[in-house]
């Protein structure tokens, strides 16, 4: 199902979603809240739990979060090492969100690759 998930969907390497993030994507780290509390975050990212992520990035739903404006925004979701997002970014394709992304290594290939972090946490949007 990875695989298929996989095949489905854009995936960019660390430095593009970086370079996309600054040319206004928002950037979407669904890592568990342990491993959020446990290593840096990435600057100007949200943090939303799995959970409750289809209802906070489709507009359609009354939980949307103010940002989820358009079907069309550009979202790039990252998890702690590639698997989760994946996923999650292929179900939110087939809901209509047709520009969901998701980084290739998650947020460990981000770090090594030696782009931005903070100790600052990210915007929890629960």
């Amino acid at each position: 199902m990875l695989a298929r998930a996989r095949a489905e969907i854009d995936r960019l390497t660390p430095a593009e979603a970086h370079a996309e993030q600054r040319a206004g994507a928002i950037i979407v780290e669904v890592r568990t809240e342990v491993h959020r509390d446990s290593a840096p975050s990435i600057p100007g990212s949200l943090a939303i739990d799995l959970t409750v992520l289809p209802w906070r990035l489709d507009p359609d739903f009354d939980w949307a979060i103010p940002e989820a404006d358009s079907l069309d925004r550009r979202w790039i979701l990252i998890c702690r090492h590639g698997c989760s997002w994946s996923l999650a970014a292929w179900n939110l394709r087939q809901m209509g969100l047709t520009r969901v992304v998701d980084v290739i290594g998650g947020f460990d290939a981000w770090k090594a690759a030696g782009l931005p972090t903070t100790d600052t946490p990210p915007d929890r949007r629960p």
